[in-house]
């Protein structure tokens, strides 16, 4: 069974850069270890300041998060952020090519 899940936040201003940096880091290594059954995105949106990652695993690995990219991307995002990031559970409706 695929999970999905759909983070937003919003950085501060100051932080936007940095945090696009650590996402960054996070792709790369995620083209280093091509985790089996991981899809993820990440959208910036037009406000410049507002993340949006999406990702949908396969099973009940948790392969993302023991990436040390992205544990290091978790380390202080509390410190980029204006408020705690909204994590949810979600359910595909449709999907054209991205899922």
């Amino acid at each position: 069974m695929t999970r999905f899940v759909v983070v937003r936040y919003t950085t501060t201003p100051q932080a936007r850069d940095q945090n696009t940096q650590l996402v960054s880091e996070v792709y790369a290594a995620l083209a280093e270890a091509q985790p089996e059954g991981l899809r993820y995105a990440t959208l910036l949106l037009e406000d410049s300041t507002t993340f949006v990652h999406v990702a949908a695993q396969d099973g009940s690995d948790n392969a993302l998060a023991r990436l040390p990219a992205f544990q290091e991307f978790q380390r202080d995002l509390a410190s980029r952020v204006l408020a705690a990031p909204d994590a949810r559970s979600a359910t595909l409706i449709g999907s054209h090519h991205l899922f």
